[in-house]
């Protein structure tokens, strides 16, 4: 009996092309380079093409948002010669970017619709474990429509529902253990109980090669994931000795209502355009445990999926994983001081407009310092807003770097004698700056 860990799917008799969702998204992006490499010829969905074009090049691309595209219409030319579709696109809840309805159930069920009446007759949909019409999450709920949607369908559909996807990149719920594992000295932890089984991305992406080739019986549902179920606290637990961390010197386990009352924080910041990975969606998802059945899979395929332990034991574990997950666990704090620093300076300043006025007495006619005054607190005020909104986070890092050097300019030439102020009003502009580039820096879209 073969293992995924061992042994991809090959190369194929016959070239298809295939349409790729989610194209440049973690399960998506290693799907096209197993498909790629198979010999298929494949062409890239994404919300946007030119940022397709950069993260996974050499193949085609086509850009669009699957919000919009809830007509069989829209879908006729993305489909043009298209033999198979894989629907690998996902969002964990909805938020400024992310409509679930309209992106996860009503887009793709007009793209299986529009699949029949061009004659793509492969459809390979990537669900989720416990993707049921009851579920507790309109994430679950909204795949499962698809989901059925497909099932019914003429189409030769397989639908696949991976465990616990974990990578070498680090996107949501993998992103969140490689933080967790980053903890100091402690390791805190809502849910440690909970089961889980996680599954290898690179053997996610060759069984759907696998499917799309027509080696694996379709009409079917399969669930991919390692043989075992384990507690979420073993799973960190094994995330922190891959990394490299030393082992915690106690285990803090937090009550289910805190971690839910973080998670609606991440929530309010998904208005925002924050995708966090601590959302309510993934800790009821959580709570209801990430298991299933990788038999049907093994009894159709002859193959078995590898534990966490060998997973890892493929995957590098070197400096710039262990500076990943210390950066992602600290860059909320560092957002968070820094938008407070420049909303608490723009307030301040207009609230004691008298006291910031003394400063430049004599230097300017009072009129032109209440101008000056005023005119910085609300630049202030902009940048500790605009720093919190995540398509201005980085601009706004770097006006705030900016502004701080205007700052000490003016400063050095009207009022040079407040770098001897014991206080330091000037000298503590340095590392403002500091932590704006940090958070410029760490600022990354996935």
């Amino acid at each position: 009996m073969a293992d995924f860990c061992r042994f991809g799917p090959g190369r194929v008799d016959r070239s298809v092309k295939v349409l790729v969702l989610g194209a440049y998204g973690l399960i998506g992006a290693e799907i096209v380079r197993d498909l790629t490499r198979a010999g298929h010829e494949v062409v890239g969905f994404g919300r946007s093409a030119d940022l397709g074009r950069r993260l996974v090049p050499g193949i085609a691309w086509i850009g669009g948002d699957l919000a919009r595209m809830t007509r069989p219409e829209t879908w006729t030319a993305a489909l043009a010669g298209v033999e198979a579709v894989v629907n690998a696109s996902g969002a964990l809840q909805d938020g400024l970017k992310d409509r679930l309805t309209e992106s996860q159930n009503l887009s793709i069920a007009a793209l299986i619709r529009a699949c029949e009446a061009v004659g793509a007759r492969r459809f390979v949909q990537i669900s989720a474990p416990g993707a049921e019409p009851t579920a507790a999450t309109a994430f679950l709920r909204t795949k499962a429509a698809a989901d059925a949607v497909l099932r019914a369908s003429t189409l030769d559909w397989i639908v696949l529902k991976p465990g616990l996807v974990v990578g070498a990149n680090a996107y949501g719920g993998t992103s969140l253990l490689r933080m967790l594992a980053a903890f100091p000295l402690i390791q805190p932890l809502v849910l440690g109980d909970r089961p889980v089984q996680t599954v290898a991305l690179a053997e996610v992406a060759a069984a759907v090669t696998l499917a799309v080739s027509g080696q694996v019986p379709g009409r079917r549902d399969y669930d991919l994931m390692e043989p075992r179920p384990r507690a979420l606290r073993e799973v960190v637990a094994a995330f922190r000795r891959w990394l490299g961390f030393p082992p915690a010197w106690a285990a803090l386990d937090l009550p289910d209502a805190l971690g839910f009352a973080l998670a609606r924080g991440a929530d309010l910041a998904g208005w925002l355009g924050w995708r966090s990975p601590l959302r309510t969606t993934a800790l009821r998802v959580m709570a209801e445990g990430v298991t299933g059945d990788p038999e049907p899979w093994t009894a159709a395929t002859g193959r078995r999926f590898g534990s966490l332990e060998k997973t890892l034991t493929a995957l590098p574990s070197t400096l710039q994983e262990r500076s990943f997950a210390r950066g992602r666990l600290v860059f909320p704090m560092l957002l968070g001081l820094l938008s407070m620093f420049w909303l608490a300076s723009g307030v301040i300043g207009a609230w004691r407009l008298s006291e910031s006025m003394r400063v430049l007495d004599g230097v300017m006619p009072e009129a032109a310092a209440g101008a000056f005054v005023l005119a910085g607190a609300a630049a202030d005020v902009a940048i500790g807003v605009c720093l919190l909104v995540r398509r201005w986070t980085r601009p706004a890092a770097c006006a705030a770097i900016s502004l701080s050097l205007g700052y000490m300019a003016a400063a050095t030439v009207l009022t040079p004698w407040l770098w001897s102020d014991p206080l330091g009003p000037l000298v503590k502009i340095l590392p403002g700056i500091g932590l704006a580039l940090a958070v410029a820096a760490l600022a990354e879209e996935r």
